[in-house]
């Protein structure tokens, strides 16, 4: 095996034309291209907004919030990079503006700066460098692909795009590539694709000193070579670095296109390096065939808050893919606002679906329409998962009805609640700051033999990924499982309820976890195969 590289790697990821062109799948997919040929490879977002952090943003604004191990919450590009690469990330995966200008404040506050002016070179620029230094440092990795968030042009993101300029002249031309992501738009008038954008947004990155080494043109449309040749010739690249990419429906068939691009040995030889393997793109290749063969359908409700805008549950909608792909049927996901249920809208929809998920939300908007789902499933045995606020709202659901505690609720919702069954926890009580303070990250969970939680699982403990403040309220657990429901997962001291089910149930089962942040594509996660597995059950009858 060749010997790690004596300096890291570095890959950075620029936008142009417009948002959302595709950076965060590209980054991935290219990572992914890497790793197959023997590489550690790490991945970092660099947001240009102010905030802290995405977890007290609106998911209306920013999409989900993607948790890591270590309880970091971050951009769902790192959801991406985690279920492409198939690899664990920590908090330094993730910068944002927010953090940086905190920091340098931090220590200008303490006098760590000796009275010295504060600017943005070199002090911003300094601390953006040191955190993207981290990355090799805490992951081991020998290349990093750091992927700054939203369009060349913008004001937020200059600081950025200098300061990996900047690393560029530190590390050497020979160990950084540029790859800009860029849209090519279709003028249907003239039915013809138009490049003069990509020019522009390049004359703008070059602007402040930065040529990119590639250009990943996205478009609907297939480019011909005649347009390959004047991407090249105006924005100064290679011919065979102008990488054409046209939409494709199945997300996971992107690094087989970029395979067939010739990308990664591109900027292998563009870095110096050499392949340490051969990839081996079977289980690639059959994953993708599989999503392409023509399957039966399964319909999901799936029952939120934020469903117009369905980036706000990406993880959810992408491990019911994997487990449906693993089972061998289509997954057809029914988006349902949890406030119509309680107009009386859209109950058709959730009465003609093989199943059921709640998936987690914040806020008392919505409540009661995630309460009748979860009624109307347990009443009609309709297959039910329920991620955090699901699980919530489902004890929440079994003590109103089968209890009989009329009143019952979450104090999240009502302080007043005289059955607070979901309750603050405690060591959360004397919190008043919003971000960060939940409880996040990995924590163990012991499975209950008997269980269908365990019977999923098929081992007696796993580790999971968790975002919240509420529990359920140890007062009630004896009272709830004199009824029949089921706490098949605890924590290992036994205080806290990880999991619970409803006992004569075909399938109904919340987690306090989020179990979408660990599924992967060809690893489905074992409660939504569980689930979905029931939902096909279902459907057969």
């Amino acid at each position: 095996m060749n010997p790690m590289p004596e300096v890291t790697k570095y890959i950075f990821f620029t936008g142009g034309v417009v948002s959302s062109v595709g950076k965060g799948v590209t980054a991935a997919a290219i990572g992914l291209l890497l790793k197959e040929r023997g590489f550690n490879v790490a991945v970092q977002k660099l947001d240009p907004y102010i905030n802290v952090d995405p977890g007290t943003m609106s998911p209306y604004q920013h999409g989900e919030v993607f948790v890591l191990d270590d309880g970091a919450e971050t951009d769902l590009d790192l959801g991406h990079y985690e279920r492409f690469i198939d690899i664990h990330l920590n908090r330094v995966c993730n910068m944002t503006t927010g953090q940086v200008y905190a920091e340098v404040i931090q220590k200008e506050r303490r006098g760590d700066y000796l009275g010295g002016t504060i600017q943005v070179i070199p002090h911003i620029t300094n601390e953006i460098k040191r955190r993207i230094g981290l990355v090799a440092k805490t992951m081991g990795a020998e290349i990093v692909l750091v992927e700054v968030g939203g369009t060349v042009g913008d004001i937020e993101s200059l600081p950025f795009l200098e300061t990996l300029r900047q690393i560029r002249h530190e590390v050497g031309r020979e160990n950084c590539a540029f790859i800009h992501v860029t849209w090519l738009p279709h003028i249907g008038a003239t039915q013809e694709l138009k490049t003069k954008p990509t020019q522009h947004s390049v004359a703008e990155l070059r602007s402040i000193g930065i040529s990119p080494d590639m250009i990943v043109a996205r478009s609907d449309f297939a480019m011909d070579d005649s347009l390959r040749d004047k991407i090249a010739l105006f924005c100064d690249v290679e011919k065979r670095a102008v990488v054409p990419i046209i939409t494709t429906p199945v997300l996971y068939e992107v690094p087989l296109l970029l395979e067939e691009a010739g990308v990664a040995d591109y900027l292998i030889q563009r870095l110096g390096l050499e392949a340490r393997q051969k990839p081996d793109w079977s289980t690639w290749q059959h994953l993708v065939a599989k999503v392409r063969q023509p399957k039966p359908t399964v319909q999901i409700a799936l029952v939120g808050k934020y469903v117009e805008l369905h980036d706000a549950y990406m993880s959810v909608r992408e491990s019911l893919k994997h487990a449906a792909l693993a089972l061998g049927v289509e997954v057809e996901i029914k988006w349902v606002l949890s406030t119509d249920l309680e107009k009386g809208k859209c109950w058709q929809v959730v009465k003609e679906a093989a199943g059921v998920i709640v998936p987690g939300g914040f806020g008392s908007r919505g409540i009661e329409g995630k309460i009748q789902a979860a009624r109307y499933a347990r009443e009609n045995n309709v297959p039910y998962l329920g991620l955090c606020l699901g699980m919530q709202l489902m004890v929440v659901e079994f003590a109103r009805d089968v209890l009989g505690l009329e009143n019952a609720n979450s104090t999240e919702f009502d302080h007043s609640t005289p059955y607070p069954v979901i309750d603050l926890m405690i060591e959360q009580r004397a919190i008043t700051d919003m971000g960060g303070t939940m409880r996040l990250g990995l924590y163990p969970c012991v499975l209950q033999p008997g269980t269908k939680a365990a019977e999923a699982y098929s081992v007696s403990q796993v580790e999971e990924r968790h975002r919240h403040r509420f529990e359920l309220n140890n007062t009630y657990r004896e009272s709830l499982a004199s009824k029949g429901m089921l706490f098949s997962g605890i924590s290992p001291d036994g205080k806290l309820v990880e999991i619970a089910e409803i006992a004569d149930h075909p399938f109904m089962l919340g987690s306090q976890f989020h179990p979408e942040f660990l599924s992967r594509p060809n690893r489905p996660h074992p409660l939504f195969l569980a689930f979905v597995k029931a939902a096909v059950e279902r459907s057969k009858q």
